[in-house]
């Protein structure tokens, strides 16, 4: 006989869609597999990507379809990760937490200046009117950042309306909330954003008390570590320096990017 256990599902970093993926599959995992009774989502990040949080928040809530989950905030769980948190069934952060964001963000950086400035000339070769808008080259004009606020605008609306939806506020009341800002865990509390305050164990022992299964039969389920952390695993893999780290991510993000996933842009 298989003796029940709890899940513990650990999230860092920015939420995108090559990150998620992985956790997709594992809470799918969880969600399916009548050992596990309950779910432990420990989430701390400052968000990311529209769809990937969207997809993120899903999993947790089909998850909660069928069993416990508590989501335990560490120090952030900002715009797509607070959404992320939103599919389980009560919420823990710390005191001292940033929560909320809620909001969206469409940055756009043209260069055209500065590559002008050091003498460096990029012409695109385009079919469409628009084509170009978005290439980081040029300045927006008039029409497509109003285009581009409409897209932001939709997302906005499902944003404010998904926690409207899962905190049982009036909408009025979330969309005053809906600036961008974010609040402490102590603030979060009492606006009802989150449900308690507590660290990792505390929520973990609600969870324990929700499934019946004692909080020491708890499994962390990670990811497997990347295809290109195993093949550099050796004195890369363990350089000291922060910004030696950073540029080794970076790198390992491009590879990855380029071997793995690379494809024309449409």
């Amino acid at each position: 006989m298989v003796r029940p256990v709890l899940a513990r599902v650990k999230f860092r970093g920015t939420i995108r869609e090559r990150s998620v993926e992985p956790y997709l599959r594992i809470l799918r995992y969880v969600r399916d597999k009548s050992k596990f009774r309950g779910l432990l989502l420990d989430i701390s990040s400052g968000g990311g990507e529209d769809i990937a949080s969207t997809d993120l928040y899903l999993a947790v809530k089909r998850v909660a379809k069928v069993k416990p989950v508590v989501a335990a905030v560490g120090s952030m769980a900002a715009s797509g990760a607070y959404m992320a948190a939103l599919g389980a069934h009560r919420i823990y952060a710390y005191e001292e937490s940033a929560v909320g964001s809620i909001g969206v963000i469409m940055p756009h950086v043209a260069v055209q200046a500065l590559l002008q400035k050091i003498g460096i000339e990029v012409e695109l070769l385009h079919q469409g009117r628009h084509k170009d808008a978005y290439q980081g080259l040029r300045s927006l004009t008039p029409e497509e950042r109003e285009k581009l606020l409409k897209v932001g605008e939709v997302s906005y609306n499902s944003f404010v309306d998904m926690v409207a939806r899962e905190r049982r506020r009036p909408r009025d009341q979330i969309l005053a909330l809906a600036t961008g800002e974010f609040w402490s865990g102590k603030q979060a509390l009492a606006l009802g954003l989150i449900d308690a305050l507590g660290d990792r164990e505390a929520a973990l022992e609600d969870l324990a008390h929700a499934a019946g299964v004692p909080s020491r039969r708890t499994v962390e389920l990670s990811p497997p570590r990347p295809f290109f952390e195993r093949l550099a695993g050796g004195p890369v893999a363990s350089l000291g320096s922060g910004l030696a780290q950073g540029f080794h991510s970076s790198v390992q993000d491009a590879l990855e990017d380029l071997l793995l996933y690379g494809r024309s842009s449409r």
